[in-house]
């Protein structure tokens, strides 16, 4: 019988092209992003519940992350036109596209709820922005997830399931330890929860997708990007830990935030380096191909 010929590429390169985004840029970005996502879904929450101190945290934090994200962003693209660019039409079928369509409407929204909240004018107009980027922010905090999925990078589009959950957990958490840091502690209970839900969620998620991956799991286990998520996991675990007890300990409650901040830090660069590995690596991409060939489940053919 003749021996099953080891994979290879041509001359060993690589089969996809790697990612071309740049540090600290892009997953700053991602972080900035999310976290202003969720923060905008608090203060849509806060404003129906009647915390009026939460909520001004939120909006203060929904406004700081994406215009602060929207500044990484441009640095990314190297020239603001760019994203203007993209803006000049809409296509659904693109995450591209509607990830920069949310983000100009989670600005817009965040700015008008930030603005009516400092200087006290059409608050009826600012309460309907913060409601409206309630909504905008659910998907500012996972279109991310969505976008690297919808690459040829494997071990990111092999982790579509997990991948949005993930990075909501990791947005959850991030606006809670955010909320959490510019509310007095007696008011800050809904944020210390929240940050302890995202964090948990993170974790399980990261788990979860690591373990089901199987040897597309080991980028995010192995080198730089494993230890970027070992120390995410320990960071975000140890941050929802000191949630539960901080109580009204000034003390405990900037070390979890402080901590499950650096973890969601840490779950950016993380995913980002191990996209990088796996498209790197050859095998990535041509061994889990011989695998679904083997199971009978080839790759699906555009337009069949």
């Amino acid at each position: 019988m003749v021996p099953e010929a080891p994979f290879r590429s041509y001359y060993g390169q690589p089969v996809v092209k790697q990612p071309i985004w740049h540090e600290p840029h892009m997953p700053t970005y991602l972080y900035l992003g999310g976290m202003s996502g969720a923060a905008s879904a608090m203060a849509a929450a806060a404003r129906l519940t009647g915390h009026e101190r939460l909520e001004l945290a939120a909006r203060t934090a929904a406004f700081a992350g994406g215009t602060a994200g929207a500044a990484f962003l441009v640095a990314e693209l190297g020239r603001p036109m760019r994203f203007l660019n993209m803006l000049r039409v809409f296509k659904p079928s693109s995450p591209m596209s509607v990830g920069s369509w949310t983000l100009a409407a989670q600005g817009g929204l965040t700015s008008v709820a930030m603005g009516s909240a400092v200087t006290g004018v059409l608050p009826v107009v600012g309460d309907a922005a913060t409601l409206a980027s309630g909504l905008s922010g659910v998907a500012m905090a996972t279109y991310t997830a969505v976008l690297l999925a919808d690459t040829a990078v494997p071990a990111w589009h092999e982790a579509m399931r997990e991948l949005p959950f993930l990075f909501a957990g990791s947005a959850l958490a991030s606006a809670g330890a955010a909320v959490m840091l510019t509310t007095p502690r007696a008011l800050a209970g809904p944020a210390r929860a929240a940050a302890v839900a995202g964090a948990v969620t993170e974790v399980v998620a990261g788990e979860v997708m690591e373990r089901r991956l199987g040897m597309l799991g080991e980028p995010y286990r192995k080198g730089r990007a494993g230890t970027l998520m070992r120390a995410s996991r320990a960071l975000t675990l140890g941050g929802g830990l000191l949630a539960t007890v901080a109580g009204r300990s000034r003390t405990l409650t900037a070390l979890s935030g402080l901590a499950i901040t650096a973890g969601a830090l840490c779950t950016r660069f993380g995913v980002l380096e191990a996209g990088r590995v796996s498209a790197k690596d050859p095998k990535y991409t041509v061994v889990p191909q011989r695998d679904r060939l083997d199971a009978g489940h080839p790759a699906a053919v555009p337009g069949r």
